[in-house]
This record gives structure tokens, sequence and C-alpha cells, in this order.
């Protein structure tokens, strides 16, 4: 478990580096795969071949969906459009959304909008993609900070929140940032009911 938190600890300063511009746009596969090989070398794992390397870092691509997220976003579907707008790439996103049965009804996010959250690009790229102003988007997540750069951007918001996402321990994101979220939901099913879907 320490050599998961490690690598998810890897995943900020990696994604910084590029909307930093200190080095081009390179999307999150690319990232996590590299911060897999420093965890490798730090642990002095021997033996694996570049396929084992490759399979370990799709487990992003493998993760199973939290259990309300299937049944809201189906209500949800009927009647809006429905997309990821995350830092993931469209394929970890595709994958993810095939295994786990996901309705999206298209995926955007960082690698369509080239940025990295919370630059404002990577928010304003969704709503022009679906050729919507932002006011008529609504940006939904776990965290306050995602909702916080999606709303200076003019869109609406809300939360759902995730309390044991990283783990047990968590201290951040357990409830809905005040003048930041328009509706704190409970969860998916929660949400779509209140978006009277």
């Amino acid at each position: 478990m320490k050599f998961a938190d490690e690598w998810r600890q890897l995943y900020q300063p990696s994604m910084e580096e590029v909307r930093s511009g200190r080095r081009p746009w390179t999307i999150l596969d690319v990232l996590h795969r590299e911060s897999l090989a420093k965890l490798i070398g730090r642990y002095a794992i021997a033996g694996l071949s570049d396929a084992d390397i490759d399979y370990a870092n799709h487990a992003w691509h493998r993760l199973d969906p939290w259990p309300d997220v299937v049944e809201g976003l189906t209500r949800l579907k009927r009647k809006m459009i429905i997309a990821p707008c995350s830092n993931g790439n469209i394929a970890l996103m595709v994958d993810m959304a095939k295994r786990a049965g996901l309705p999206w009804d298209c995926v955007l996010g960082a690698e369509t909008a080239r940025a990295y959250k919370p630059l404002p690009e990577a928010y304003l790229a969704a709503c022009r993609h679906l050729g919507l102003a932002p006011s008529e988007v609504m940006m939904v997540a776990a965290h306050n900070g995602d909702l916080k750069a999606a709303k200076a951007q003019g869109l609406a918001t809300a939360f759902v929140p995730r309390p044991t996402e990283h783990g047990p321990g968590q201290r951040t994101d357990l409830a809905a940032e005040q003048g930041v979220v328009d509706i704190a939901a409970s969860s998916f099913v929660d949400l779509a009911a209140k978006l009277a879907c």
C-alpha cells in the first residue's frame, strides 16, 4: 500500500512540470509510467519486463467505479450531456468507461485541452468542444480545488464527496466548500435527483 501511496503522491508534481511549461505537453499515462519507474528504482525491484511495467502502469485503466456512479450517470444522461473533464488521457478514460460501463457521451479534459487542471484552459476547452458557454456547463467533482478553478471560469459546480479516496486518514475534501459549490450532493444518484433526472 505504501508503494501505491507514493506513486499517487508523484501525480501532481509530474503534472506540474507540464503545467509550468518546464516540459512539453505529455499525457498522463507517460507521466504515470515515469513515476512508476522512479519507484521501481527506489525500491530496487528487479526482474520486471517492459510488459510487466506497462501492465502495472495500466492499473489506472482498470479502476472500479464508486458504487453510485453508473446508476447516477445513467440517470443524469437522460437529460444532460455527460463527459469527464479529467486529467486522465483519452485511452485511460475510455478503458475505464468500457470496463465499468460508464455511460459518457464523450471524453474531454486534459488531452483535448492540452492543459492539466486546474489551468483555465482545461475547463474552457471542454465547454468549447461541446459548443456551450461556461455558464451552461456544470463541473462535478470530489475536490474543492477543482471546483474552485472551474467556478473561476464561469462553470456551475457540484460536489460529490469521496471521503475515503485517499484512505481512512483523509483530511481534505470531506465536505463542500462554501461559496465554491452550487450543489452539494451525497452521491451521483443524489445529484441526479437534485437535478430532476
